[in-house]
């Protein structure tokens, strides 16, 4: 990806090493190793904050400038928790500083989300937020995709991330899973109907008004 280690170092060094050894001796390419493993979910995440992808792009290289300080200051215990959760701090900023620039910024704010009720639609927008509680309502929506797509099992949630935030086929799906193509199908079916399950809001039960006769 965008960060190669050269080839001395071991290629079984865990998250865990390669943090230790960066904190002690602050070398960048050590924690761009460390990054690159992440990579392909700390895009997926800013794109469905940031449109357009050159947008998610710059996202995923400020961040990575931002670690470089971050990770000597701070001694983090489980990198990929920490780095999901900064990721997306690092865009509900990014969003929080348009919304504040307001219309000569770019217009209307977009938030990449998909649709509950039919996933064939990957967007949802929202106009510039007009008060605080719209805001808040943009951001509360958007933690409860990423909670929905934390409780997909494993092999649904890779194929959803795949196919509708990386917009990959199901062959690239299968090649870069290990999956076969019935699998892939199936995950991302399942994934679809547990998603829109998760998202959907709880239907009231239904009381039978009491008629007297």
């Amino acid at each position: 990806m965008f960060f190669r280690r050269r080839s001395t170092l071991p290629a079984a060094l865990s998250d865990e090493e390669l943090l230790r050894r960066y904190r002690v001796g602050g070398d960048v390419a050590d924690l761009g190793v460390l990054y690159d493993r992440h990579l392909t979910e700390v895009f997926a995440i800013c794109r469905r904050y940031l449109r357009p992808d050159e947008d998610a792009e710059d996202a995923v290289m400020h961040l990575f400038e931002q670690l470089v300080t971050k990770l000597r200051q701070h001694e983090v215990s489980n990198f990929p928790a920490w780095l999901h959760a900064t990721t997306r701090n690092h865009c509900l900023m990014v969003l929080r500083a348009r919304q504040r620039a307001g219309p000569a910024a770019g217009g209307a704010l977009v938030v990449h989300f998909p649709d509950a009720a039919d996933m064939e639609s990957a967007t949802y927008a929202h106009l510039m937020a007009e008060s605080i509680s719209d805001a808040q309502l943009v951001e509360e929506r958007l933690q409860a995709l990423e909670h929905a797509l934390t409780d997909l099992p494993l092999e649904q949630r890779r194929c959803l991330e795949l196919f509708f935030f990386e917009k990959k086929c199901y062959q690239e799906i299968s090649i870069e899973t290990g999956f076969d193509l019935k699998q892939v199908k199936s995950y991302l079916q399942n994934g679809k109907r547990n998603l829109k399950r998760y998202l959907e809001p709880a239907t009231p039960p239904t009381v039978a008004p009491n008629v007297r006769r």
